[in-house]
């Protein structure tokens, strides 16, 4: 992953991360940020972001675009990235589209995946 490289089981340290939403904290609304956010808390809402990470912890319910992603917790919605990596444990209910796709044992995915060229996703 360019935008970021993860230095422990769940990613960044938080001191790294511009955008934290921290366990225990619950967001309902929309995201939009140009620079790296992550979810430890619960998120209900659309998230429009140049890297995102769902904490273990981290839950999405609702759309996310993003350039990249790492998904340690779960997401319910429809995501469209260059990048998407759901480690163990990582679970994601709905549609992908993306250019390329890593799962690794333990990952749950149930939903309709759709793989194009990085350029075809930003136009």
């Amino acid at each position: 992953m360019a935008l970021f490289t993860p230095r422990n089981k769940n990613g960044h340290d938080a001191a790294e991360v511009p955008t934290l939403i921290s366990k225990g904290c619950g967001i309902e609304g929309y995201i939009c940020s140009t620079s790296l956010v992550r979810i430890d808390g619960k998120m209900k809402g659309n998230i429009h972001t140049e890297g995102l990470i769902i904490g273990d912890t981290g839950s999405v319910e609702g759309n996310i675009e993003t350039k990249e992603i790492i998904v340690f917790g779960t997401i319910i919605g429809d995501i469209k990235a260059e990048s998407i990596d759901i480690k163990s444990g990582g679970k994601i209910y709905g549609e992908i589209n993306t250019s390329n796709l890593q799962i690794e044992k333990g990952a749950i995915y149930n939903g309709v995946l759709s793989m194009e060229t990085s350029k075809q996703l930003t136009s």
